[in-house]
């Protein structure tokens, strides 16, 4: 009798311990889904907290890895990584999300932003003085205003294309070029009507 119930515990215990013992395939297949979406936005526009989601879901395999390599598995602490890593994962979505739209509307309004700045030294420079030694310079202020207005069809199209970050600063560049011939145009005009 005796012997009949240590050989029962026994196979309780047997039971217990190889319940804990499967490796967690759904969980695992599901975090690295997880990860994977997270990564389409989020290595461009969340970096570093997809670094981080990448991370928790390398610590979760190598604890799923020695688990492997044990003779009585237990897998509770990488599902409870598995989980953690999957969590973040949204997290980071979400986040990349948000800011890949937000750098959309940035993008738009530096395209329109750059777009006035442009007409706006062109319509300057039709007020440009013109005296000895200014004629060049005006003429090369023309030909840059030129060549911005050639460049900035160029910038919707990476809108379209999703290329935010990179319309941006296009259109940032095209801004301060045409503020600087804005500038610089004023200048001579101030200076001319300080003379008279």
């Amino acid at each position: 009798m005796k012997r009949l119930v240590a050989i029962l515990a026994g196979l309780v215990m047997v039971a217990s311990l190889s319940a804990c013992g499967k490796q967690p395939v759904e969980e695992i297949n599901a975090t690295k889904a997880a990860v994977e979406a997270a990564a389409v936005d989020g290595t461009v526009y969340a970096a570093e907290d997809y670094k981080q989601v990448n991370d928790s879901l390398t610590a979760a395999m190598a604890e799923v890895k020695v688990q492997d390599e044990k003779f009585f598995k237990n897998y509770d602490k990488a599902s409870q990584m598995l989980a953690q890593a999957k969590a973040q994962a949204a997290t980071v979505k979400a986040k990349a999300e948000a800011e890949k739209e937000l750098m959309k509307q940035k993008a738009i309004a530096d395209l329109a932003a750059a777009q006035t700045a442009v007409t706006d030294a062109k319509a300057l420079l039709d007020k440009a003085p013109k005296g000895k030694g200014s004629a060049a310079d005006v003429m090369a202020m023309k030909a840059d205003v030129a060549g911005m207005e050639a460049a900035m069809p160029e910038i919707q199209p990476m809108i379209d294309g999703g290329d935010y970050m990179g319309a941006s600063a296009k259109a940032v560049a095209i801004s301060e070029k045409a503020a600087g011939i804005t500038a610089a145009v004023q200048e001579a005009i101030d200076k001319k009507a300080g003379k008279k």
